[in-house]
């Protein structure tokens, strides 16, 4: 995507290879940092404490990990121990975003058919290089399988504008290019078609008023932020067309685990008959689970991302207790919404229903 100009990815390797580069999304949107990442100690604290999120983009830190796990091998021959503890801790960053698991697990299996290090390193380079190309064909097919949604709203509305909404960041900074649930919007914008973004600023770390807002204002879409129960009231007074979100983990069954008060967004459409669609690739389907409720592990971040709030003050970052000091905060990070509010998937092999029988029509080999 572009950024000022500049065509800028999220993640991407030194020009040396010695160092895997990410964009510092804590530090959006006032400041655009790029940092290194050369341990595989420091790829987990990059996602554990979210420098990188959004599982596409989590899966792709996790792949790279793996090459700097074998960068840093610390024999002339490198036991399967070393690679299943480092895989193991990688993996365990983030508990809710299947990507995570899938993308190491893949690197994994490619490493440990070899033994030589230096073999080890071009192994697990070129897998990872791999896995991300992989992903941003992906997004890309989202986007063009979703635009006819968008158009066919626009010609329904005679060419007035197309409102969408959209909850967290599932845009190219969670997704290394075109994103999930913003892909049909960016496909949408670039054919001309009119259309507004609503976006929920998405407490407590608010991805959508500090990422959404900024990637989409780069990219010259229009958009106005909101607060996360907004959503309701605008699809009753009829102002949302559609709602797009992006999800961290989807269970073939349908269920589908997304960033907290996905839930409520979907339960709002529903009542309001709204189409309420989810984008995802297929790296993020969690072909081993059945029920979302009760079986997707959801993260408990740290309270203190509740009860204080990070803002720009005096041409520096700056954070703020909001609350009072001494009462009790829990932060789940994710909830999961049920296939029955779900409209549809939009996947990189096209548009399904949000139940096993669509899903198999897509991805038969699964079944």
């Amino acid at each position: 995507m572009k950024v000022d100009g500049k065509n800028l990815r999220t993640i991407w390797l030194s020009p040396d290879e010695k160092a895997v580069k990410i964009i510092d999304q804590r530090c959006l949107p006032h400041e655009l940092v790029i940092i290194d990442l050369k341990t595989v100690d420091e790829a987990i604290a990059a996602i554990r404490d979210m420098a990188v999120r959004g599982a596409p983009l989590i899966g792709a830190t996790g792949a790279y990990g793996v090459y700097l796990a074998a960068l840093n091998a610390p024999s002339q021959t490198i036991e399967d121990t070393y690679w299943i503890s480092e895989c193991e801790r990688l993996k365990s960053a983030r508990p809710t975003a299947v990507n995570l698991t899938w993308a190491v697990d893949e690197v994994l299996t490619a490493v440990m058919k070899e033994k030589q290090p230096d073999k080890c390193v071009s192994i697990a380079r070129n897998r990872a290089a791999a896995i991300i190309e992989q992903e941003v064909g992906r997004c890309k097919k989202i986007g063009e399988h979703g635009l006819p949604l968008i158009d066919e709203i626009s010609r329904r509305k005679q060419g007035q504008t197309v409102n969408v909404l959209t909850h967290c960041n599932a845009g190219w900074l969670a997704c290394i290019e075109h994103g999930t649930a913003t892909a049909p919007i960016y496909a949408a914008f670039d054919q001309g078609i009119d259309l507004h973004v609503w976006v929920d600023e998405t407490r407590p770390l608010n991805q959508g008023n500090r990422l959404t807002a900024w990637e989409l204002g780069k990219h010259g879409v229009k958009h106005t932020i909101i607060t996360d129960n907004a959503g309701g009231y605008l699809m009753q007074q009829g102002n949302v067309d559609i709602v797009i979100v992006g999800t961290d983990r989807t269970t073939g069954t349908g269920d589908v685990a997304n960033k907290i008060g996905t839930y409520l967004k979907a339960l709002a459409a529903k009542d309001n008959e709204i189409p309420f669609y989810v984008a995802l690739p297929s790296s993020t389907f969690d072909w081993n689970l059945k029920d979302g409720v009760k079986d997707i592990p959801i993260e408990e971040r740290n309270p203190d991302e509740i009860r204080y709030i990070e803002g720009r003050a005096d041409g520096k970052n700056q954070r703020v207790l909001i609350c009072p000091a001494d009462s009790a905060a829990a932060n789940y990070a994710f909830d999961v919404t049920p296939s029955k509010l779900v409209t549809g998937f939009i996947t990189e092999r096209g548009i399904c229903k949000a139940t096993p029988e669509g899903i198999k029509r897509l991805f038969p080999e699964r079944f």
